[in-house]
């Protein structure tokens, strides 16, 4: 339990500050993605009590992965790349299929993802090699 308690709750820590280090960079670059998180027809406001379980998606994931990671280790590039394949790649489909999102948006989503279970791997990677 304590190999994959710990080793997931650094992970979501990690992914939570790399990822909205990521989100800065990428708005900074792409100010029309900032725009398009403004719009309220498809974005809660932050000011929505709801919002905070934003907050909460590393840490589930980073406990998802670490929990994986636990039951598959020594393969790192096969758990990156499942989790690309399995989630990643058809959430995002699915996401440009059906909401009024930029294909912009859909790409920095997607990308966005990969960094953090690149990110997360390697933290389970170093804590329970």
């Amino acid at each position: 339990m304590k190999k994959v308690v710990i080793p997931g709750i650094v992970a979501g820590l990690l992914m939570a500050v790399v990822g909205m280090g990521y989100s800065m960079l990428m708005g900074k670059l792409f100010p029309a993605i900032m725009a398009e998180y403004s719009n309220t027809a498809i974005f809660r406001p932050w000011k929505d009590p709801l919002m905070q379980l934003f907050f909460a998606y590393p840490f589930v994931l980073g406990l998802a992965l670490a929990y994986v990671w636990d039951k598959v280790k020594g393969s790192m590039g096969g758990l990156i790349l499942g989790y690309f394949l399995v989630a990643i790649i058809p959430g995002m489909l699915i996401t440009y299929s059906s909401f009024h999102v930029s294909l912009l948006m859909t790409i920095n989503w997607t990308l966005g993802s990969l960094v953090n279970v690149l990110v997360a791997v390697l933290v389970l990677k170093k804590m329970n090699g």
